[in-house]
């Protein structure tokens, strides 16, 4: 689902272009090494896409165990979850900041899962979105991206790890802040960035294999290349990481 043009004739060119074997291999290559690292990380059970849609609006900006922490605290506070979510909708936005208090932004995201689930059953007629498997998958997203705080990587995670299990990238924070080191693409927005690194996925690839990449790319960003002190020494991507390079080269120049 494109977001922008892409930003020259030679860009516009590469996008048609076959890719040559080197950067074919570039996500696999990313893939096989944090695998090795790391194992195969676990997944969690594909839930229904409106409540992957609401832990994605909770899991925005948030460390998983508190975005967990925070959709567990939601589900036994009102007693909901899975097909029953009218109990959230109809909370006061007092109860639900308590609810989510795990999470980053309490009050902000409060605010927008109660209008979130007002504005659905308004426009479905119920709390549900099981329809949305009839839409293709740029439908789908452009329907989700209709609501506020429901920005492109959420809409991507909502296809991707939900039932639905269509194929995309959602690239958050964490995701954007790896592949800019990395360099696997020119520097840009969360969704242009998408656009391009999915010419990279390979066509075996499904929306399973995506999942437990962005996975492993997330572990990699908690772990190891998080934003303040990145550990480049024992990452294991350091050999075809550029920014890791430079970081120690400078280190030794240095002498830290």
């Amino acid at each position: 689902m494109p977001n922008e043009e892409l930003n020259n004739p030679e860009e516009q060119e590469e996008a048609h272009s076959p890719l040559t074997p080197e950067q074919a291999d570039r996500l696999p290559r990313v893939h096989r090494l944090l695998l090795g690292h790391y194992g195969e990380p676990k997944l969690r059970q594909s839930p229904d896409p409106l409540t992957q849609l609401i832990y994605s609006l909770l899991a925005s900006r948030t460390q998983p165990a508190a975005a967990e922490h925070g959709m567990r605290d939601l589900e036994r506070a009102f007693h909901a979850g899975p097909g029953n979510w009218e109990p959230v909708r109809d909370a006061s936005i007092a109860e639900l900041e308590r609810a989510i208090a795990a999470v980053t932004f309490p009050e902000q995201k409060a605010l927008r899962l109660k209008a979130l689930l007002e504005q659905i059953t308004a426009r479905v007629g119920s709390l549900t979105l099981e329809f949305l498997a009839r839409y293709r998958t740029g439908k789908i997203r452009t329907w989700l991206q209709q609501f506020e705080g429901v920005d492109h990587h959420i809409s991507a995670a909502v296809v991707c790890f939900s039932t639905l299990r269509r194929r995309a990238l959602s690239i958050d924070a964490s995701y954007l802040r790896v592949a800019q080191r990395l360099c696997l693409t020119p520097r840009a927005d969360a969704a242009t960035t998408e656009e391009r690194l999915l010419r990279l996925v390979p066509e075996t690839w499904d929306a399973a294999r995506l999942e437990e990449h962005q996975r492993l790319v997330q572990l990699l960003a908690q772990t190891l290349c998080r934003f303040k002190d990145p550990q480049c020494k024992a990452c294991p991507l350091l050999r075809i990481c550029p920014t890791g390079e430079r970081n120690l080269n400078e280190l030794q120049l240095t002498g830290d």
